[in-house]
């Protein structure tokens, strides 16, 4: 696309949005964040001829308090529905994202509680670790275009401060657990059985940690799989040695033990890393079982979690979208059939 939605946008917001809320709810509009953030690939500016098909166009995201929500969000969205033009800029306002307003107007708590399951910035090393790092990026990607409040400018600007060192570290340990015992260990026993199921799961589930470990070691929030390796290209000295290696692992030209090479060598790079950070200590070159395998980033593993604070050693950080999940299921469940088929853009067949 030419022009990115997020432009048009900004745009929207200042000539149109913007006056309309401060002529009728200036003290809402004074206490409420407005800009493009969350969810979908416009917010990273990766938009294209693919995204119009669903949730896009025109969108403010806007978060106001909870008990302010509760007294005027049904306000507030009558006025500006009623107030906006149809169409701005060639783009209808009456479809899209926001559900025909231009406008997606939440509560600060409620847009929090839905991606990293708090109200605030985590105060202690488990609350830390129970945010998932995927939904992270929906508190710190896109643009802010107003906060006079600042209060989720400050949750922001703690999130991208990124996570204490500690945690920082139990991550780490834990995705070097993953690589290799779930990862290269289990490929190399699939490989041994003739298991090219289990080869499939493990390899895909290997280059997924490997890659998510550079983030980690990168000091950089790793997207959710679909936008990964766009961001991967940027970080900032773990691409240019392993984007070879990831980038003939998943070839499906690659033969199961060339994956298995590969992933050992990314094994290394990643060792070699942590071992010039000073993460771990350094170590005897080791050799590979005929086995098990090159299980390097275990010991890798104990060396971290010998390092860790007691209270936080057994602690498993979360990944998966959980908050955001508990939400949608219930958002899901108060669609009409249609309304959701139509989302998913199911049609019956003639």
């Amino acid at each position: 696309m030419t022009e990115s939605i997020i432009d048009v946008s900004r745009c929207f917001f200042f000539e149109v949005l913007k006056p309309i809320l401060e002529s009728n709810f200036p003290a809402a509009t004074a206490q409420t964040t407005f800009g493009v953030f969350g969810y979908g690939s416009e917010v990273l500016r990766l938009d294209d001829e693919h995204s119009a098909d669903h949730h896009w166009g025109i969108r403010v995201n806007a978060l106001m308090p909870e008990q302010m929500f509760a007294q005027q969000s049904a306000d507030i969205l009558r006025v500006v529905e009623k107030e906006t033009p149809a169409t701005y800029r060639g783009h209808n306002l009456r479809d899209g994202y926001s559900a025909g307003k231009g406008l997606s107007l939440t509560s600060l708590e409620g847009y929090l509680l839905r991606t990293v399951g708090l109200t605030r910035v985590p105060q202690t090393f488990q609350e830390w670790l129970n945010v998932p790092e995927e939904d992270i990026t929906h508190v710190v990607n896109g643009e802010i275009w107003q906060d006079d409040a600042g209060q989720f400018s400050a949750v922001r600007a703690a999130f991208l401060a990124y996570y204490p060192e500690p945690v920082r570290l139990r991550r780490i340990a834990h995705w070097c657990r993953y690589f290799s015992g779930m990862g290269t260990y289990a490929l190399k026993r699939a490989l041994l059985r003739y298991n090219e199921w289990y080869a499939a799961v493990t390899f895909a589930r290997a280059i997924r940690l490997g890659v998510q470990l550079a983030f980690l070691l990168d000091k950089q929030y790793c997207p959710y799989d679909k936008w990964t390796m766009a961001f991967f290209s940027q970080l900032p000295r773990l691409y240019y040695p392993l984007a070879p290696i990831v980038n003939e692992a998943v070839s499906l030209a690659t033969p199961w033990a060339r994956k298995l090479d590969l992933l050992n060598q990314m094994a290394d790079i990643l060792d070699q890393t942590m071992v010039a950070d000073g993460i771990v200590p350094p170590h005897p070159v080791f050799k590979s079982s005929p086995s098990s395998g090159y299980r390097l980033l275990e010991h890798n593993y104990a060396e971290i979690l010998r390092t860790l604070p007691e209270e936080i050693r057994t602690i498993v950080p979360v990944w998966d979208q959980i908050y955001l999940e508990r939400f949608h299921s219930g958002y899901v469940a108060s669609l009409e059939m249609n309304t959701w088929d139509g989302l998913l853009n199911l049609e019956p067949v003639d």
